[in-house]
């Protein structure tokens, strides 16, 4: 029944969101209606809400499941947007990810529970 989800997070300034978003992490900018954008990368879509509030922005995330978190990770580290403390590590959970960050690599048992 149930196939796939789309996040939905905040955005503090359009604008930015959308250079930020495309320029940066390489997603494709689809369509803003007031402020509401969505944009994909690969076969992720993610939309964001406009929003005034910073604490509301700081407390909004989600999980991105990625096939290769290394190539990932390699992509993202050298623009600077990579904490300084998030190295990959195996969790105790035997999950590859990065501490400060929501993304972590999709394992092929998983496909139970996430198809």
């Amino acid at each position: 029944m149930l196939k796939t989800a789309i996040p939905v997070l905040v955005s503090l300034n359009e604008e930015e969101t959308v250079k930020f978003y495309t320029e940066t992490l390489g997603f494709t900018f689809n369509a803003s209606w007031d402020g509401y954008l969505i944009m994909h990368r690969d076969n992720l879509f993610i939309h964001l809400w406009p929003c005034d509030n910073p604490e509301i922005a700081k407390n909004t995330g989600c999980y991105i499941f990625v096939t290769d978190i290394d190539k990932f990770y390699a992509e993202y580290k050298p623009l600077g947007i990579v904490h300084p403390n998030a190295d990959l590590q195996i969790r105790p959970w035997k999950q590859k990810s990065s501490a400060s960050w929501i993304i972590t690599e999709y394992h092929p048992l998983w496909r139970r529970c996430f198809g």
